[in-house]
């Protein structure tokens, strides 16, 4: 009955305009191209906060820098942006081996039950973890979160309980979830920069870009049509992701991602009062970033061996970790870097210790720390080594 319903529904939504109830639906037709102006407004040199929004927050990938905020650490409701830590878990449990793409998972009750956006499971329907993952991450299906909660963790309870600890992880002291999908409940909140902290953890698994980046697509066998609630995908130059999210209590909510010229950043949206405004503060913000700031990985060479005291051998080569600055465009040749390293080192050493390091600065603000390691592994200068250096000399002779 369900999957009548939902075939219903997809073809009454391919001719009815786009519409947003309870909790924010995806459709399975396209959306109005017809607003090319709205996306062609120029990039500002200074952002000028939106006042429709309760909080708004601006986060650059690499460095985790915050480059423009508003209200970042009131707690609000966020709707189905919840799912970006739903996602994580279960992306994160992907990538360790836990659970497989090819898993197949039975709804439950429970998850068949789910209101709001759905892609109408039946308790005891069958589905990969790679089309519930995709309705999840797509369609924001409220049904596909829960049963994978459960596959993940054997209840939705015990689903939940792992993302209040992996937000605790993450430093995310101003978050508590109570559900796994963002539906109204008292207790419910987290802020925009938690978001944006949770939002740039899931970006440091690639695969999540292969269903956040999905337009349109299908499940069941091509039989039910999926449509991207996030209209930056279509519309904004180098969107990525993240999640979209609206109800009566949270408003309109996104925690956006786009990637451009070698820079990723994301856009936290939250309690704005139409989907048009929310998705406008996030490009503002977003053109805002890449107007101004730019991310560079300077290069420098490695300094000369370091001195090692105790050691087989009397210095070691050192190399320099790669690191990530972020800075406005215009100071970017400006950047100088200053090695701190000490006179000597004392043996053991194993290859990858941290010796000192690179302050990169600007105007004397350190920006960034690069390590410097030590390239070999130098063990120590033990009477028992150097007996058998000796005894090796004398028969080489």
């Amino acid at each position: 009955m369900k999957r009548f319903i939902s075939v219903i529904l997809c073809a009454i939504l391919t001719l009815v305009p786009f519409c947003v109830s309870a909790e924010e639906q995806a459709g399975v037709y396209p959306y109005d191209t017809d607003i090319a102006s709205f996306w062609a407004i120029p990039a500002a040199a200074e952002y000028v906060p939106d006042d429709d929004a309760k909080a708004l927050l601006l986060m650059e990938f690499s460095t985790g820098k915050v480059l423009f905020r508003k209200n970042e650490l009131e707690h609000l409701p966020m709707a189905s942006v919840t799912k970006v830590m739903s996602t994580l878990l279960v992306v994160e449990a992907i990538d360790s081996g836990k659970i497989s793409l090819d898993d197949p998972v039975t709804a439950s009750e429970n998850a068949a039950s789910m209101g709001g956006s759905q892609i109408f499971l039946e308790a005891g329907e069958t589905m990969s973890v790679r089309d519930l993952l995709k309705s999840l991450v797509v369609v924001s299906a409220n049904d596909a979160t829960v049963a994978l909660g459960e596959h993940l963790c054997g209840s939705e309870a015990s689903f939940i309980a792992e993302m209040n600890l992996r937000a605790s992880e993450l430093g995310c002291a101003n978050t508590h979830f109570v559900n796994t999908n963002g539906l109204p409940a008292e207790g419910h909140y987290s802020c925009a920069l938690d978001i944006a902290v949770m939002t740039r953890e899931l970006m440091k698994h690639p695969m999540i870009f292969e269903y956040t980046g999905i337009w349109m697509d299908t499940i069941r066998n091509g039989s039910f049509g999926l449509s991207n609630t996030n209209k930056l995908i279509r519309f904004y130059n180098g969107a990525t992701g993240m999640k979209t999210g609206f109800t009566t209590d949270a408003g309109f909510c996104l925690s956006g991602t786009a990637a451009r010229d070698g820079m990723q950043l994301i856009a936290v949206v939250l309690g704005c009062s139409t989907s048009d405004k929310r998705f406008a503060a996030a490009k503002s913000m977003l053109d805002y970033g890449y107007a101004n700031y730019c991310v560079v990985e300077p290069e420098i060479e490695p300094p000369e061996p370091l001195w090692v005291r105790k050691g087989t051998v009397s210095a070691v080569p050192l190399t320099v970790e790669r690191v990530s600055v972020l800075t406005e465009k215009t100071s970017r040749d400006g950047i100088e870097p200053r090695i701190e390293l000490p006179e000597y080192t004392v043996a053991p050493l194993s290859k990858g210790d941290e010796v000192g390091s690179v302050v990169y600065s600007l105007g004397g603000e350190e920006l960034a720390r690069a390590p410097i390691r030590v390239a070999d592994t130098v063990p120590e200068m033990t009477l028992s080594v150097l007996l058998g250096q000796i005894l090796a000399h004398v028969f080489r002779l």
